[in-house]
């Protein structure tokens, strides 16, 4: 690999890092500070998945995917009982279990070597690069962030995720990363 190569890759992985551990999760724990345990499991209908199912499921993706698909854990996920289940521990609790998955898989990717982003891995049922595997699971956490969010706001209102007090919006959660 070049030098301009290596230095793309490298850039892709602390990006990666960034998006999930500065930007996606501080904004998921805004979002659910406050709300009650009823709040947290709350679906607006049968086929709906409620914060608490949204958060089980990013965990369990994320081990999957990261911890184990590339750091050689042993996969232990059972993907159908995020989604069946329609009660159970409070956001904070929940929030203690994501953000030591999160910070599981940071310590996978911040030891991943630039030059084994093309090598393949079977994750799931899926034949994938190590950069498919970091960016499905980026675009994963992103798009049930935003779910989680849209969810919060239905109990909480506006989350001041941003002030904007100065004209341009700025992040106001916990390492608010650029690029929103």
């Amino acid at each position: 690999m070049n030098s301009i190569s290596t230095n793309v890759s490298g850039a892709f992985i602390d990006q990666s890092r960034k998006l999930l551990t500065d930007s996606y999760l501080p904004r998921i724990e805004r979002a659910i500070e406050g709300l009650s345990v009823e709040n947290v499991w709350w679906r607006a209908n049968p086929e709906s998945n409620s914060i608490g199912n949204l958060i089980l499921h990013l965990n369990g993706n994320i081990r999957q995917w990261i911890v184990s698909g590339l750091g050689g854990d042993q996969d232990i996920r059972e993907r159908q009982k995020e989604f069946y289940a329609q009660s159970g521990v409070d956001g904070v609790e929940l929030l203690q279990h994501l953000r030591a998955t999160v910070n599981a898989a940071d310590r996978v990717l911040s030891s991943i070597d630039a030059s084994t982003l093309i090598e393949r891995r079977r994750i799931q049922s899926y034949d994938v690069t190590v950069m498919q595997a970091i960016y499905a699971v980026v675009e994963h956490f992103s798009m049930h962030t935003g779910q989680i969010i849209l969810l919060a706001k239905m109990f909480k209102g506006d989350l001041r995720l941003y002030d904007v007090s100065g004209g341009a919006p700025r992040p106001t959660w916990k390492g608010g990363a650029a690029g929103h």
